[in-house]
């Protein structure tokens, strides 16, 4: 299966219109006739009416309306008066991930726990011959629930194969009592450290939080190179239909790099990925002595490794200092000892590796500030230390992101997904601090947002409107929840673009179309400057161009013949 065919011969059709008759001059292309929006890098505005692309596919030039448009080019584009803006830079996200839940069992848009178990009737009786069902996407908060589910939940529909369903976050998993029987799973298994196993009565209810996924490892069939590839491919389509041309791969294994590869090889790799070992092992395996050099056309690149030093808020693997207003007597999951943790990213700093690493609780958060206030004497220069997700920081602590030259690698939309699971699980008296985007910007704080797809969607316009408002989809709260932590737009629009290429030593290449810089850009009806901020979240790519060639183009919108 071809996942680009379509596109790949709409682009082509594009492209073969576009094309100027005779012999080439000179190898640079020309994007005319179009209302092109940037940010330089002091986040300022820049307006520009066509730009000229070399064959390197690199910006040559912007020009204004007045300016003369050079006579001897081989390619030249009519962007008929519609916006042209850079691509969106994903500052964190999960390549294979987003592949994959497309491909398999996808609970992500479900609100009951009815509706989850008749999208597992569905599947299962679709795909009768899959030994295991997997899938993800559940979230017992959206369902109201009030709890987790049951491997019970699940018997009643699957009672006759594993089923191994990950919760929205990737820190939980949901499975039934085949699954568990596969795995060996019994009363007497104990978690690692690490993770946790819900029991009633003792026994197993089917939920196993953070490290104790592990203990399926082993059972469920590891995929295939040829379906690494193919979730590859539909991630990249997905990625691109958006108007993401750059992303972060958080926890790169050493398969998903050689499906990357292979990819590049091929001539098949479209948006740029920017690769974050999962653990020291797979940085080793990839990277050996240090991090790669940009590969085919900076298409790709081994940048550090990615740690884990606590959960997730939803499934209470978050690390507190104060025990869960909804669990009174529970802080979270430690998944690494301060020790450890500076341990990892001590062997990572050596061989200059960059560390991201996830942090959600305040505990989480203060924990890993200090490991850099002590690991910056050590390893000296430009080390662009990487806090992950960064939900939950002590006002205490902010400053100290500021003061270690740590990055805030933050999600928008998360805070509108998380808002009344955080408002339970913290208590209304210790949300300052929570999701604080501007707190963290205005102490002199780096900030580069992302969408942690597949926990969120991938497409960056609902973001760059929940950042703007700190309003969901339905504008709610009105006014925005905590509005004190709202950012205008051009601070918004820079942490999804210049922000996240910084974030990555990647902002010499991407994040802003000046020259010098890849041609990554999308073209859009509106003026994502002046167009009211929830119409943002509705604005629809009509084109992707990486590297100044169509690699996207909606033929729902713009039908190429």
């Amino acid at each position: 299966m071809r996942i680009f065919s379509s596109v790949a011969k709409a682009c082509t059709a594009l492209w073969a219109a576009a094309m100027i008759v005779g012999t080439p001059v000179q190898a640079d292309s020309l994007i005319e006739n179009v209302n092109g929006i940037t940010l330089n890098e002091e986040g300022k505005v820049v307006r520009f009416a066509a730009m000229v692309i070399d064959d390197d596919g690199r910006v040559k030039e912007l020009l204004d309306r007045k300016d003369k448009r050079p006579k001897d080019v081989d390619f030249q584009f009519d962007g008929k008066g519609k916006t042209l803006i850079p691509g969106f830079v994903d500052a964190h996200g999960h390549v294979m991930g987003l592949g994959f839940a497309a491909l398999t069992l996808d609970l992500s848009q479900t609100k009951t726990l009815a509706e989850a178990q008749e999208a597992l009737r569905t599947y299962a009786a679709k795909y009768p011959n899959r030994r295991w069902i997997i899938g993800g996407g559940w979230n017992q908060e959206v369902w109201g629930l009030g709890r987790f589910p049951t491997a019970a939940e699940l018997d009643v529909v699957v009672p006759d194969r594993p089923v191994y369903l990950e919760r929205v976050d990737g820190h939980a998993a949901w499975v039934n009592s085949a699954g568990m029987k596969a795995a060996g799973i019994t009363s007497a298994t104990k978690a690692p450290l690490g993770g946790a196993i819900e029991r009633a009565g003792g026994k197993p209810t089917g939920i196993f939080v953070d490290k104790a996924q592990g203990l399926f490892s082993k059972s469920i069939p590891a995929p295939r190179p040829v379906e690494k590839d193919l979730a590859l491919m539909k991630a990249q389509e997905i990625l691109l239909s958006q108007g993401v041309t750059a992303i972060a791969d958080m926890g790169t294994t050493m398969s998903d790099w050689q499906s990357f590869r292979r990819a590049g090889d091929k001539g098949q790799l479209k948006v740029r990925i920017i690769s974050y070992a999962g653990e020291i092992e797979n940085m080793i395996a990839i990277g050996g002595p240090g991090p790669s050099p940009w590969l085919y056309d900076d298409h790709l690149k081994l940048a550090g490794v990615k740690l884990y030093i606590d959960g997730a808020l939803g499934s209470r693997g978050a690390l507190l200092k104060e025990p869960y207003a909804d669990k009174p007597g529970e802080k979270g999951l430690a998944l690494l000892s301060p020790a450890q943790l500076k341990n990892k990213m001590s062997r990572a700093a050596m061989d200059r590796f960059q560390t991201a690493v996830h942090a959600i609780g305040d505990q989480a958060n203060e924990e890993i500030l200090s490991a850099v206030e002590e690991l910056q004497y050590t390893f000296k220069g430009d080390r662009r230390w990487r806090i992950e997700h960064a939900q939950i920081v002590d006002p205490m602590d902010l400053p100290r992101i500021a003061r270690t030259g740590t990055i805030a690698s933050m999600q928008p939309v998360h805070q509108t997904s998380d808002r009344l699971m955080a408002e339970a699980r913290l208590g209304p008296d210790r949300l300052d601090g929570a999701y604080a985007w501007k707190s963290i910007l205005e102490s002199g704080a780096k900030l580069a947002f992302g969408t942690d797809v597949p926990v969120e969607s991938s497409n960056p316009f609902p973001g760059l409107a929940a950042a703007m408002t700190r309003e969901d989809a339905n504008g709610q709260p009105f006014g925005g929840w905590l509005p004190g932590e709202r950012l205008t737009r051009g601070e918004a629009w820079y942490a999804y673009t210049i922000g996240a290429a910084y974030a990555s030593f990647a902002e010499d290449r991407i994040g802003s179309l000046t020259k010098g810089k890849r041609a990554d850009f999308l073209i859009i009806q509106e003026d994502i400057m002046l167009v009211a901020p929830q119409a943002i979240r509705n604005i629809k790519v009509e084109q992707t161009w990486v590297g100044g060639r169509p690699v996207f183009v909606n033929e729902a919108i713009q039908p190429v013949k």
